[in-house]
């Protein structure tokens, strides 16, 4: 059980507006995710990350997504947008992702994981700082969760279908370190709904006090 002190990360992902950066450090927000992943639907350009970091608002952390890009495009976003962590979606391996001089979170979906033990993930990816595990089986109300891996001894992130209807179900039932929201919080791909992004932010806070 966690301590009375304990938080829930938030993190919001996919933004796409300074706008909308903006608005997202005001309500309260712990982190957001830029995507820069390949033929991603909410893709940023290299040059947006300079935009996107002046937006930031102070404390509040920033998260370059990946999947399969150049080493030269990575290093000229870690310049630009200087993150907090970096995040990898792709065929990456544990020697690449910690090439770049920034603490690096795994994101893993359940058809990668659902077959491998703690000691196998940290076998692969020995100095991810994060692993950001996708379940999309939320969406779906599951109230099973004895499949998610169990002893894994770094913080772990949920993804994955989280929305303002669920996010205090699934942070009452399962305690995870920070969640993270996408398409819960738009109102179109990469532009974000304020009232979705605070509604979100109230039921997670929420959830921490009653636990």
């Amino acid at each position: 059980m966690k301590d009375q002190f304990f938080r829930t990360r938030i993190r919001f992902d996919g933004l796409t507006r300074p706008g909308d950066v903006r608005l997202a450090g005001e309500l309260g927000v712990d982190a957001i995710g830029f995507d820069f992943a390949r033929d991603a639907r909410r893709q940023l350009r290299v040059e947006d990350a300079r935009f996107m970091r002046h937006a930031l608002a102070p404390l509040v952390a920033s998260v370059a997504i990946f999947r399969d890009n150049s080493i030269e495009d990575i290093r000229e976003i870690v310049r630009l947008l200087r993150p907090s962590l970096i995040e990898f979606h792709g065929d990456e391996d544990d020697m690449r992702m910690r090439s770049f001089g920034v603490p690096y979170a795994r994101a893993l979906r359940r058809e990668e994981w659902a077959t491998m033990n703690a000691a196998a993930i940290h076998t692969r990816y020995p100095n991810a700082a994060v692993f950001v595990l996708y379940a999309d089986e939320i969406a779906d109300g599951a109230t099973d969760w004895s499949w998610m891996p169990q002893g894994l001894g770094k913080p772990v992130i949920l993804a994955g279908g989280i929305v303002p209807d669920n996010v205090s179900t699934i942070i009452g039932a399962l305690g995870p370190w920070g969640v993270s929201v996408l398409d819960g919080i738009e109102f179109a791909p990469g532009r974000m709904d304020g009232d979705r992004m605070n509604r979100f932010l109230l039921e997670s806070r929420g959830a921490d006090r009653r636990k």
